[in-house]
């Protein structure tokens, strides 16, 4: 099956991103929230950053019009009927994950292939959801998704091999690196990333040492890009908070979350997109 239009449900940092990434590699796109607003705003930041690049000679003005034109705005699932691919990018709960892909299986042709963006639920578990297991699969982005090369494919035991090419050749032809792994809470790289933000969260709050201390030690030490701190506030703490939940409850007490993350978090502190987090954003 060729995908030819690309459905993403949230607008948000990850939606809008992967929104992005789509209509730049050719595919129309179909960009879907709760409310028209939400849209706007989304598609206002893939202008803001699609100017940077206009403004920093990587994108000609024609290419980025070109590329808006390419994304269309929606504000209900029953506008994303038509489309052969729908990314489903919401907030990381798995109740309204499992709504809104039973409200798509409502209205969308048997053909249709279903992805979820989540972070950490088993896909297999959203998959009951619809009619169509075997037409239902991973596809984890990483933030900036118009940036970062990794997408996790993620199979559930009934993801069909079709499916998993599909999804494969999507991922090629938008520059990603794609790698096929088993359904499992939180898959590979959050289950890492989730155990060493979690222990560099313990290590602030015990007093081990300070946040710069521990975000260089992760830099200079592992050869990180960042540390482990300054991750979670462009993660977002609420979402490195729900992953640890998820993984709390399905694969133990290792994965229980730092009392000082849950105190962040509960102040409104969420990093980059409250503007504090472990760090300020001015």
């Amino acid at each position: 099956m060729e995908i030819k239009t690309i459905a993403v449900i949230g607008s948000g940092v990850m939606g809008g991103g992967i929104a992005q990434v789509a209509a730049q590699s050719g595919y129309r796109v179909i960009l879907e929230d709760l409310k028209k607003e939400y849209v706007t705003a989304g598609l206002q930041k893939i202008r803001e950053r699609l100017e940077r690049r206009v403004k920093e000679g990587k994108l000609e003005h024609e290419e980025r019009e070109g590329l808006l034109s390419r994304i269309k705005a929606a504000s209900s699932l029953e506008e994303c009927c038509d489309a052969d691919l729908i990314i489903e990018a919401a907030v990381e709960n798995e109740d309204i994950k499992k709504d809104i892909f039973r409200q798509l299986d409502a209205v969308c042709s048997e053909k249709t292939i279903f992805a979820s963006n989540t972070s950490s639920i088993p896909i297999g578990r959203l998959a009951l959801a619809t009619r169509k297991p075997g037409r239902f699969a991973g596809m984890h982005f990483m933030n900036p998704a118009y940036i970062m090369k990794l997408v996790e494919v993620v199979r559930c035991p009934d993801t069909s091999e079709k499916t998993a090419d599909a999804i494969r050749t999507v991922c090629d032809r938008m520059g990603k690196t794609a790698v096929v792994v088993n359904d499992s809470p939180g898959f590979v790289i959050s289950r890492l990333l989730a155990t060493m933000i979690n222990d560099a969260i313990f290590c602030l709050h015990e007093g081990v040492a300070a946040k710069e201390g521990i975000d260089t030690i992760m830099k200079l030490g592992a050869n990180h890009p960042m540390g482990p701190l300054e991750l979670a506030d462009l993660m977002g703490l609420d979402v490195c908070l729900e992953i640890l939940k998820v993984l709390h409850s399905e694969a133990g007490e290792k994965y229980s979350p730092c009392p000082l993350l849950v105190e962040k978090v509960s102040a409104g502190k969420l990093g980059r997109k409250s503007g504090e987090g472990f760090y300020e954003y001015r």
